[in-house]
């Protein structure tokens, strides 16, 4: 298998030396050429001297807008170039990079960076529409902080375990495509609905021996089981070694890298590795293009993501 194609930070620099060159590409990739009013989307526009107040100005709904209009860099002060960068830092690093790092690298605050990288994984939030099908793997995590280091007004369960940790819940194809899931439990009709919405009726589908699962046969689903306890990680060519090293991943990134997930954001940074994840064949550029077609239509101001 041929290795996708890397990206240095010099190579970026020599590809992006400014910030002209920054929105040239963003306008090449979003319009090819021809700008689109993101207003009422004419392609009667003209171009505003000094690009003040914006680049553009629609002739027929006479509003200005700019590249940034109607995706979510809209209302962002950070240069385009920044954007960029930020980008390209977030889809290569395979375990992320936090807030504090992208903050130095891009010479603003680590609020700024917080929001930043939160506003670029929110294009990342849809999966596919469609169902996977063949063989499956289904498995459920656990996120969250050890009980022992959690202060005597944060404990939950003094005997450790699972409890006041946030769940996740994952499927995975025979090709390596992973979904994942923070979900609000995991209650038997909550991890049998995630897996209805993603998995083709008829497909097999590995889990452990976890009881809620034993409903998949009546679901219309041929389920086969492997044994942890007993220590039976592979039953035939059953296994779910797959998304459990995916969990891995995950959680390497949550510990190395963040160090905390807050159940108010988890949904995006599982989103964040399940990306990074499909798309490790996939080259540096082709990454950055993909997040960048992704943008449009989406809003996330400060106000709603603190909110929660």
């Amino acid at each position: 298998m041929q290795k996708p194609e890397t990206l240095s930070t010099f190579e970026f620099f020599r590809k992006f030396p400014d910030e002209e060159a920054a929105r040239r590409f963003f306008e090449e990739r979003r319009w090819g050429g021809e700008p689109v009013c993101g207003h009422c989307g004419s392609v009667s526009v003209t171009e505003c001297k000094d690009h003040k107040p914006m680049a553009y100005r629609c002739k027929d709904c006479r509003a200005h807008f700019s590249v940034r209009t109607g995706t979510v860099l809209a209302e962002s002060r950070l240069p385009l170039l920044k954007w960029l960068l930020a980008i390209y830092m977030l889809t290569c690093a395979r375990k992320g990079i936090p807030s504090t790092q992208m903050a130095r690298e891009l010479g603003i605050t680590q609020k700024s960076a917080w929001f930043l990288a939160q506003r670029i994984r929110e294009t990342w939030l849809k999966d596919r529409d469609d169902h996977m099908d063949g063989d499956l793997q289904v498995d459920e995590t656990y996120v969250g902080g050890k009980e022992k280091n959690r202060h005597i007004d944060k404990k939950t369960n003094p005997g450790g375990g699972a409890k006041g940790k946030a769940v996740v819940v994952g499927i995975r194809d025979k090709n390596g495509e992973v979904r994942a899931k923070h979900v609000a439990d995991a209650k038997g009709e909550t991890l049998n609905d995630f897996i209805c919405e993603n998995a083709a009726v008829g497909s097999t589908v590995v889990t452990d021996q976890l009881r809620v699962y034993r409903a998949l046969p009546g679901l219309g689903y041929r389920h086969v089981t492997v044994n942890h306890q007993v220590g039976q990680y592979i039953n035939g060519q059953a296994h779910t070694n797959g998304i459990e090293s995916f969990w891995a991943l995950l959680k390497r990134g949550h510990y190395g890298i963040y160090h905390f997930m807050s159940a108010k954001h988890l949904h995006r940074y599982v989103k964040e590795f399940s990306f990074r994840h499909n798309t490790s064949q996939v080259g540096a550029m082709q990454l950055i293009n993909m997040t960048i077609d992704r943008m449009v239509s989406k809003h996330l101001s400060y106000e709603e993501l603190i909110r929660g």
